[in-house]
């Protein structure tokens, strides 16, 4: 199948109906509390890292004062471990008053006030993933409510404490609920992770109907193995999980843990191409305020973060698996552009990879290729050898335009020369 053919069958299956919000078109991008800080409420012994508005207002400035509010990273979100054991006299969950003494809807004006959004986490479980109160079905009214007067503008709806039933009462009926409200909140559901993450047992077009994102994996860990585990389990998934995505319904494959300790620099670009590759949500879970400047520029990667956020919003697939451990994945683009990833599973030495678009299924042509982590770009056609030099554990990451339009110069029938006008290949506004 040629390229086009490819993106038909891509736009073809894209079928889901997705949640009626009006919310995420592209994948939400922000800064999510979990993997980094876990549930360390002992803010005696470490005030600057427990689970406390301290923390938030911090990352919160962080992401408005350090450029990432601009590139898009717009959401704060709490996990687990912010509320006390018990609910209040009202039947409502409360915020731990000495970790939280502003309380949340101070916390979600803090953000509000500075462009940014704040997010918050409950479970449909009898007990939270680490004790506190759940929102079982009888709680599910009340807390949207609450959240919505809290002025909340996305929930984690996570499934600990629960079982399959509960989970296929639960899940729509948070939907409905958060709807009702009239507050628009987005709603990520964890129930495919809790059912296997695929068919019979989970029902991606249902998902499409009530959630905006979902997780379909475990909890992402601070090492390469546990990133490697996810790109194998979607990509291995991809017939199923790719038709699922598209704008106000993505797949979650969990958080960046670019800027912690598990992975190389190399692995880091990987995760965030690899992450693009699947317009993944793009929740970093890292601390701001110590993160290096090599991370830094790797999370704030222009290019990267508009493939990840284009505007098609059809999820990418491997299209390649090499004998020499060479991968390749690909991602339509709107405007007839398209993403390339080359991804090293070799842990001995930099290898070069050759190829050509034609045997990427590019139709005959010329293309401008833009690697996005070095910024050379350069133009070549369909039968071009191109030479890929790939780190081990590491990327090369292509954005490729649609076909240029090229101008023949020709003088008495013969042929002169080939040029191609930048304006009329200009790239889509923002990319380049």
């Amino acid at each position: 199948m040629n390229l086009a053919g490819l993106v038909f069958a891509s736009v073809a299956a894209v079928t889901t109906f997705a949640l009626d919000n009006g919310l995420m078109k592209t994948p939400p991008m922000g800064w999510l509390a979990w993997e980094r800080f876990r549930c360390n409420i002992d803010c005696q012994n470490d005030p600057k890292n427990c689970i406390s508005e301290n923390l938030f207002i911090d990352m919160a400035d962080r992401l408005f004062e350090d450029g990432w509010v601009e590139l898009g990273y717009n959401f704060v979100n709490i996990d687990d471990c912010w509320s006390l054991k018990k609910r209040d006299q009202q039947g409502r969950l409360q915020p731990d008053p000495e970790r939280f003494p502003g309380g949340i809807k101070h916390l979600s004006r803090y953000m509000h006030d500075r462009g940014l959004k704040l997010g918050i986490y409950a479970d449909m479980g009898t007990y939270t993933c680490m004790g506190y109160p759940g929102t079982p079905l009888d709680k599910v009214e009340i807390d949207a409510q609450t959240f919505a007067n809290w002025e909340v503008d996305m929930l984690k709806y996570d499934g600990c404490y629960s079982n399959a039933t509960d989970q296929a009462m639960g899940y729509p009926l948070m939907s409905k609920a958060l709807n009702a409200t009239g507050r628009p909140i987005a709603y990520s559901c964890s129930w495919p992770a809790y059912q296997g993450g695929l068919p019979p047992k989970v029902n991606y077009t249902q998902l499409g109907e009530i959630c905006n994102l979902w997780r379909n994996y475990g909890d992402i860990q601070d090492s390469w193995s546990s990133v490697l585990m996810i790109i194998d389990w979607v990509f291995e998934n991809q017939d199923v999980l790719t038709p699922a995505a598209g704008p106000g319904r993505w797949n979650d494959p969990d958080m960046l843990i670019v800027g912690d300790f598990g992975l190389s620099m190399d692995q880091s670009r990987s995760q965030m191409a690899l992450w693009a590759i699947m317009a993944a949500p793009l929740f970093m879970s890292n601390d701001l305020r110590t993160v290096s400047s090599e991370a830094r520029s790797i999370l704030q990667n222009k290019m990267v973060i508009r493939i990840n956020q284009d505007e098609l919003g059809i999820q990418g697939r491997r299209i390649l698996k090499e004998k020499s451990n060479i991968e390749v994945f690909w991602r339509p683009l709107s405007n007839d552009y398209s993403a390339l990833v080359f991804f090293s599973r070799r842990t001995d030495m930099p290898y070069h990879y050759q190829t050509s678009l034609s045997k990427l299924n590019y139709t005959a042509g010329f293309y401008k290729i833009h690697d996005v982590f070095t910024d050379e770009t350069k133009v070549v056609n369909e039968s071009t050898v191109l030479d890929v030099p790939v780190n081990p554990t590491g990327v090369v990451m292509f954005y490729v335009s649609a076909k240029l339009q090229i101008h023949h110069f020709s003088r008495g029938g013969k042929l002169l020369g080939a040029a191609f006008n930048p304006e009329e290949n200009a790239a889509p506004r923002g990319f380049l």
